[in-house]
């Protein structure tokens, strides 16, 4: 069962072995958090003037907003205070910033209606992160950049979170997405996303599903084994969302994380964590060891729970 802890006050270790057990974490805004959603404010409102960046894709063709994407969000993830601003994140809310590394933090969009939902403003299908091969220890960070509703939000479906899904993750290889150049063919894939995605090839059932909201700046805490989707944005205005993703060094030494019942994905994204405290990253043996790593299953399920599932 996947339970939903606002503003715990759980220590870092505690926090991590419930979020590897499915919990989900929500806290309040923070000074850091509110800080990197006024950056993102600042860097959307200057691309989009004079317009509103929350409703100016009803004010400009889609070529022309798909352009300004493709400055805007490089400028927002390699801005020299995104660096700054996540460790502060990590550390006001409790992380042991010499044992935690972070990816770089990006700028999403969710626009409304059919307008643009693909490659810019890719709208994610059910989906889990560790069919993209990060390591079965990744704890993803999401906040919103304005206010958003339950009908402009992301949805988690926890009811798959031991149950698997059958999926085309066997088919994904990190490394050979990034040599294929992923931001150029991001930006290229307006009506169309011609960019291969993991994604369930089975039926999900989408009822029952879970909508977290909290303020900008506020923050949702969850492990990448979750599944969960974009919702559909039937509101009037354009989600901004900013996340970013983490590991801890002991849990990637140790092979500990959520369960890994259904991910078959190729390669590692570990050499693009920095550690919080001076920006290094993980060594090329240690890069090594997770992409030479037995990964399917991480933490088994019964042999015949899997089978049937996966048939």
């Amino acid at each position: 069962m996947t339970n939903v802890l606002i503003d715990a006050n759980h220590n870092e270790t505690t926090r991590r072995e419930r979020l590897y057990a499915g919990d989900i974490y929500v806290y309040s805004p923070t000074k850091s958090t509110k800080a990197i959603c006024q950056l993102a404010d600042e860097l959307s409102r200057e691309a989009f003037h004079p317009f509103t960046p929350a409703t100016a894709q009803h004010d400009l063709p889609v070529e022309k907003y798909v352009e300004i994407l493709k400055d805007l969000k490089p400028k927002f993830i390699h801005h020299p205070e995104c660096k700054k601003i996540i460790p502060a994140i990590l550390s006001e809310l409790g992380c042991v910033n010499d044992q935690t590394y972070f990816d770089v933090p990006r700028l999403r969009t969710a626009c409304a209606g059919d307008y643009l939902s693909t490659g810019m403003a890719y709208a994610f299908k059910p989906h889990r992160d560790t069919w993209y091969s990060p390591p079965m220890s990744q704890i993803n960070w999401w906040m919103p950049v304005y206010p958003i509703s339950s009908d402009n939000t992301m949805a988690f479906h926890p009811k798959y979170w031991d149950r698997p899904v059958q999926n085309n993750s066997a088919r994904f290889d990190y490394q050979d997405w990034n040599s294929r150049g992923r931001v150029e063919a991001a930006s290229q894939s307006v009506k169309q996303d011609t960019r291969f995605q993991s994604a369930a090839i089975e039926p999900v059932d989408l009822e029952d599903d879970l909508r977290i909201t909290c303020p900008p700046g506020g923050i949702i805490v969850f492990a990448a084994a979750h599944l969960h989707s974009t919702v559909p944005n039937t509101s009037d205005q354009t989600r901004f969302s900013i996340d970013f993703r983490t590991v801890d060094r002991r849990d990637i030494e140790r092979n500990e994380g959520a369960p890994n019942i259904d991910s078959e994905a190729q390669g590692t994204t570990l050499m693009d964590y920095l550690r919080a405290t001076d920006l290094s990253h993980f060594t090329h043996e240690e890069v090594d060891r997770e992409m030479n790593r037995i990964k399917y299953p991480l933490n088994p399920t019964p042999a015949d729970l899997v089978e049937e599932s996966l048939a």
